[in-house]
């Protein structure tokens, strides 16, 4: 199985760079012929949707369709695709960054019970706490 990197995903999700656009859509054109699954790490998603709310300014409710869609195509695998459903059905209903979410997450699913943070914003969670 092969990994794709963030900026794959990106590209994909966005289409800023035509080029680049159109040769992660022969990828998965080829990976879906093949059938070929590619792999999706955790950290990737965490970064993609980094990426998508600071360098694209995409609203929340973008990047949670984005995620979702993503989610429904059979030539992806997730790392952790219950921490990403537990992502999708949190963020819809709750107000903590989506990057934060994931972590918290991620965490609770490693059988974490809290995250210690800097983050005031983060910390406004209850699964985070604000480290003095």
């Amino acid at each position: 199985m092969t990994a794709l990197d963030t900026n794959v995903i990106v590209r994909f999700l966005v289409r800023d760079d035509e080029k680049q656009a159109r040769a992660v859509y022969a990828l998965f054109k080829r990976a879906e012929a093949d059938r070929e699954a590619l792999f999706v790490p955790l950290v990737v998603v965490l970064e993609v949707i980094w990426v998508l709310d600071r360098r694209y300014s995409m609203p929340r409710t973008e990047i949670l369709n984005a995620i979702a869609n993503l989610r429904q195509m059979p030539i992806l695998e997730f790392e952790r695709a219950d921490v990403l459903e537990q992502l999708l059905s949190s963020g819809k209903r709750c107000k903590t960054g989506l990057a934060d979410l994931l972590i918290a997450h991620s965490a609770q699913a490693a059988g974490c019970d809290a995250a210690i943070t800097f983050d005031k914003k983060a910390a406004r969670s209850p699964f985070f706490r604000l480290l003095k």
